[in-house]
């Protein structure tokens, strides 16, 4: 049996894996090689990594993890999982068993991309949702930002310290006219259409489609799609969620519990902020929440 069986071995998962490896205990991670920022030709805002690829830092990442005798790394699915603290059991798509002690789940989020085109090849290049992580490379340049909710309203003042060129595309949605006021005064260009097609040479935004025809020449084009957790696991397990501006995430508290007991969730999986930095922070709190578990 198995210390601790994390499942996802992304940022979050990996930096877990690497605390309770130095921890000398017993630990499996399961990974399907799927990190959410594969999309992404380099990461950004990351102490000493800044503008590393994703793939190189998980793959540094997982050699690191890998010389750790008591951590085992398996490529593969976790599809069911059920059990309590020291009996839980863990079912591969390959139909392998483990059994563990403690459980943390990092298997993060699969952003659920609309049905426009160019969207989906333009995603984590020049179709972005964090202006911390990739405005630097695009500022002062036109952007836009697709309305998703009434959380886009706030979008323009953060961008405006990356650009003074911001088109909120409206997406065939309304807002209000003291929104509208408000985001006129400060320069905000405001298209009402939708957003019918993205015009891009291998993901490089060259401009955006309106469903009347019209173009509009944007350099970067923020969005904001709804995503979902990448396994049911959670819901299997019935841990209770919170609801996100996009989605849902597992609900965690001090040290990344979660609402049953020996549980632990980080990363994307387990709040509203998605980062690297954030996901290794949580990564590390919930291997010291499986270890502190595990001592009582």
């Amino acid at each position: 049996m198995q210390d601790i069986v994390i499942i996802g071995g992304s940022f979050a998962g990996l930096t877990a894996a690497m605390q309770l490896g130095r921890a000398r205990r017993k630990v499996s991670v399961l990974d399907t090689g799927l990190n959410r920022n594969r999309y992404a030709e380099a990461a950004h805002n990351i102490f000493a990594q800044d503008g590393t690829p994703p793939g190189d830092i998980l793959a540094r990442a997982r050699a690191q993890v890998g010389s750790y005798p008591s951590v085992d790394l398996v490529a593969g699915q976790a599809v069911q999982v059920e059990g309590e603290p020291d009996g839980f059991v863990v079912r591969t798509a390959a139909g392998e068993l483990i059994e563990a002690r403690r459980l943390i789940l990092s298997y993060g989020i699969v952003d659920e991309f609309p049905a426009i085109p160019g969207f989906a090849e333009s995603w984590g290049k020049t179709v972005i949702h964090c202006p911390f992580c990739h405005g630097y490379e695009v500022a002062g340049k036109p952007w836009g930002l697709l309305y998703s909710s009434p959380m886009s309203l706030h979008g323009p003042a953060l961008y405006a310290n990356w650009t003074d060129d911001i088109t909120l595309i409206l997406d065939g949605q309304e807002i209000i006219e003291e929104e509208r006021r408000k985001l006129e005064k400060r320069g905000v260009h405001i298209e009402n259409g939708r957003l019918a097609a993205i015009r891009h040479d291998s993901g490089i935004l060259d401009g955006v489609v309106l469903e009347d025809g019209r173009e509009l020449a944007l350099t970067a084009l923020y969005a904001h799609p709804r995503n979902r957790p990448s396994a049911d696991l959670h819901v299997q397990l019935g841990l209770e969620t919170k609801e996100t501006p996009t989605g849902i995430m597992v609900a965690t508290g001090e040290l990344q519990a979660t609402s049953r007991p020996g549980i632990f969730a980080a990363g994307d999986l387990a709040t509203g902020m998605h980062s690297i930095t954030f996901a290794n922070y949580a990564g590390s709190m919930a291997a010291m929440g499986a270890l502190n578990s595990l001592l009582d």
